[in-house]
């Protein structure tokens, strides 16, 4: 990664700082692209580095991990000279794909697996063992993922959807939902073996039989009543019977 490459990857860690809702991170994803429209013709006192700045600053909102895909395409295409209306849409066109990918690759992938994995270095090991495996697996795919995305926008520019339909990343799209779901079944029964590990047997039964029944209840009335509201209803009524017990 080149020095300029290298200034716009770190400053793309503060984009949700200036976080707003009329412009979303759009401010902050302008900070991020400044240090590689510096060497635009004329520098960063010239007329084409000015008109790129303020584009950049205009409404910008996408999974801030996948955001640098978008710095590097628009970057690519400011020094190539595409005109100011092809840029604009190309910023616009990304926004929708990289917060969908983004979503589904880091909320319902890697931190999921990330979590699991603490939770069951947890249970295994120590607490704080666990919440040292849950940064470092996150921060080590998360980094990962930041650094790809920006080069793979540099590199391709307005091409930059290649990169979105590249073998690897549908790969990982598929894979990461399901290796979610093992890890998470993987290590829910550590995790619930450590919990109720200090209960005696009759108590430990009773958990799985109101484990169960909760299973069966939210089955049939989350479809009504949504996550949320279920939710609360059973936190109250578990507060209740352990106030009753």
């Amino acid at each position: 990664m080149t020095p300029r490459l290298g200034r716009a990857w770190v400053r793309t860690f503060l984009m949700q700082a200036s976080f707003n809702y009329d412009r979303m991170i759009g401010i902050g994803w302008a900070f991020a692209i400044e240090p590689l429209l510096r060497t635009l013709p004329g520098g960063p006192g010239g007329e084409r580095y000015r008109s790129a700045m303020q584009r950049a600053t205009q409404f910008f909102n996408s999974h801030p991990y996948m955001a640098g895909m978008a710095i590097g395409a628009v970057a690519k295409a400011e020094h190539e000279g595409l005109p100011a209306e092809t840029i604009r849409r190309l910023r616009h066109a990304l926004i929708g794909p990289l917060g969908s990918v983004g979503d589904r690759l880091i909320w319902a992938g890697v931190l999921p697996v990330s979590v699991a994995a603490g939770l069951a270095v947890t249970a295994r090991v120590s607490p704080v063992a666990g919440a040292i495996t849950l940064l470092i697996v996150y921060n080590a795919v998360h980094f990962v993922i930041r650094s790809w995305a920006l080069r793979a926008g540099w590199a391709e520019g307005k091409q930059v959807s290649r990169a979105l339909t590249a073998g690897g990343i549908q790969r990982g799209l598929r894979l990461l939902g399901p290796l979610a779901a093992l890890t998470a079944g993987l290590a829910l029964p550590i995790l619930a073996e450590w919990v109720s590990g200090e209960f005696p047997e009759r108590a430990r039964t009773s958990m799985v039989a109101v484990a169960c029944l909760a299973l069966v209840f939210s089955r049939w009335l989350l479809p009504t009543l949504g996550g949320l509201r279920f939710g609360l209803i059973a936190a109250a009524i578990a507060l209740i019977l352990g106030a009753v017990w």
